[in-house]
């Protein structure tokens, strides 16, 4: 059996002294290792999460152009409504777009500056889809007509009617008032004739002094509409 080799005190000294850089060195390894596993997970965490947000970006209506018309038709309304679709028209020339109206209706005057301004992108290339969810009522209703492509969720309504204003003032002022009234009334029934299956006359006896609400087989029946989706 060989003689065991006793070592200086000197060389013994240096063994353990390299035997624990040596362990140092692979703990400071196996530590990096651990803490680029982390960073590397940290690093993916972050990616999904940009990912669903950039996910959810896309699945917005916005990005595809769908702008809900859920109020009253006023100037706030209507202006807000404008503004967008100015962004997407300079963005994305000839771009679809789709209006979805569930608005009890509203302003005359304000409503009739969106319908001019829908007219105008549809003359710039756009097509307008107009859907009523819900309900589309009285100015929303003639709103709806804009679309290239008009629709109705199944359970949805349309409201027709006469126009209706508050007036005041003189006896003359009233007269004047009345005449431009009739005047509208005539371009709203132009509108409503020229898209549907009835004549001016006949929309006008059928809203005479009432509501006229219609489910969406009978919008699409007589031609307010071009589909039920």
């Amino acid at each position: 059996m060989p003689e065991s080799v006793e070592h200086p005190p000197e060389e013994r000294a240096k063994f353990v002294a390299e035997a624990e850089l040596a362990r140092a060195e692979a703990e400071k390894a196996s530590a990096e290792a651990a803490r680029a596993k982390i960073d590397a997970e940290v690093a993916r965490i972050a990616l999904d999460r940009e990912v669903y947000k950039r996910s959810r970006e896309e699945a917005a209506d916005i990005h595809h152009h769908v702008y809900r018309f859920l109020s009253d038709v006023s100037s706030g309304s209507v202006k807000s409504c404008i503004d967008e679709l100015v962004v997407w028209s300079r963005l994305e020339p000839r771009c679809n777009i789709e209006i979805v109206f569930q608005s009890p209706g509203g302003d005359v005057v304000a409503g009739m500056a969106l319908w001019d301004f829908l007219e105008e992108l549809k003359r710039g290339g756009h097509h307008l889809t107009t859907i009523a969810r819900g309900y589309a009522a009285s100015m929303a209703g003639i709103l709806l007509q804009a679309g290239d492509v008009r629709g109705m969720g199944r359970e949805s309504w349309l409201l027709i009617h006469q126009a209706s204003f508050g007036v005041i003032g003189s006896f003359g002022e009233v007269e004047d008032r009345v005449e431009w009234v009739r005047k509208v009334q005539d371009r709203i029934l132009d509108i409503f004739a020229e898209r549907s299956k009835l004549s001016k006359a006949q929309i006008k006896r059928r809203w005479h002094r009432k509501d006229w609400w219609l489910d969406s087989d009978e919008a699409l029946k007589l031609g307010f509409i071009d589909e039920i989706r």
